[in-house]
């Protein structure tokens, strides 16, 4: 009859709006409970929060005591989120449910192992409130396609990121990057590696990828934000009356869609390798469509892009592809532009 009761009010509990959710990556209804840090947490979370000692228990298969549920009604997400997010920097990445397992794992260590958001002053200060890292990842290569160890140097003073063919420095960087145009992913599935980060920037008006990892998964994560550190300096420098809640979703963008499409379209036309994609009230839009000249093609399923000053086509080879495309495109469509929005608009066609 206890534990009946206890797992009532932990059910009860759980349905409260605070605790609803997972207090680490957010995913709904979560099962678990640490019951030493007073969290509720979905199962994924649960497996990270036991690796860490962090004693947890399933709030419907697992016998609960007396005082365990007590200290849950006392604490939850809300209260801990107190303490132990009490100062998490505006640029730090916070894991959602869907993203790769080593930002949440390193988040949860984070928060709960290293105290790094307490609000106690660290030392030595980690690498993304200083402005300044570098150290070696492993980086793959363009034409052998294997990776080798390689020299980084991000520096948010210069707002740039470099990196060296070899350790001596003497040479110079192989190539110093904007940190302006420049963005970071997790892919780790695309790099084959569970660390894998994809670094993108735009050189000549074409994108460039990096692909790279650190074994350690503290410290790719710190890499990960310490980039993102610096593109927040950016973007407080260049959109100074833009607040936290405008720039923090442009630090670093997910994909909503990748893959290859074939580009047709008129005969002088000339690869731009960026367009921007603004809202219909603007005069974009999206739409299906089937060239004359592309009839007969394998890639036959065409999408129209049609912005203020021209039309620009694409076709896929498969129409779940086609469809997948468009319903991206149209979220994109759908969103509100900013005022960054305008500014990224005017950049992009100052560069044709």
């Amino acid at each position: 009859m206890t534990n009946e009761r206890n797992k009532k009010i932990l059910l009860e509990l759980v349905k409260q709006p605070e605790n609803s959710r997972c207090a680490d990556c957010g995913a709904p209804e979560p099962d678990w409970a640490s019951y030493k840090i007073g969290v509720f947490v979905c199962l994924n979370c649960s497996g990270i929060h036991r690796s860490l000692s962090s004693r947890v228990k399933s709030i419907r298969l697992d016998n609960w005591e007396d005082d365990l549920v007590e200290f849950m009604k006392s604490t939850g997400n809300e209260n801990a989120r107190a303490v132990y997010e009490k100062a998490v920097p505006p640029y730090y990445y916070r894991p959602l449910e869907n993203d790769c397992n080593v930002l949440r794992d390193q988040w949860i260590r984070a928060k709960y192992q290293r105290m790094e958001f307490n609000g106690e002053t660290k030392y030595p200060p980690l690498a993304y409130t200083t402005g300044f890292h570098e150290g070696i990842l492993w980086k793959k290569g363009k034409d052998n396609m294997q990776f080798q160890k390689r020299k980084f140097v991000l520096s948010e003073r210069e707002f740039t990121l470099s990196y060296y063919n070899k350790e001596d420095e003497s040479k110079g960087p192989k190539a110093v990057i904007s940190i302006k145009d420049l963005n970071a992913t997790f892919q780790p599935q695309k790099i084959g590696h569970s660390h894998g980060l994809q670094i993108t920037y735009q050189d000549e008006n074409k994108s460039r990828n990096l692909y790279v990892y650190h074994e350690s998964s503290e410290e790719i994560v710190i890499w990960y934000n310490s980039i993102r550190a610096a593109r927040y300096a950016y973007l407080k420098t260049a959109y100074p009356t833009g607040s936290d809640e405008d720039l923090v979703p442009m630090i670093t963008r997910n994909y909503l869609k990748e893959g290859y499409m074939e580009k047709t379209g008129p005969l002088d036309a000339e690869e731009l390798g960026v367009i921007f994609i603004g809202t219909e009230s603007n005069g974009y839009s999206v739409k299906e469509c089937v060239p004359k000249h592309a009839r007969g093609n394998k890639w036959k399923c065409g999408i129209m892009v049609e912005t203020p000053e021209r039309q620009f086509v694409f076709m896929c080879e498969q129409e779940r592809e086609q469809k997948q495309w468009l319903n991206v495109l149209r979220k994109v469509l759908s969103r509100p532009m900013s005022p960054q929005d305008y500014s990224a608009q005017a950049h992009t066609r100052h560069k044709r």
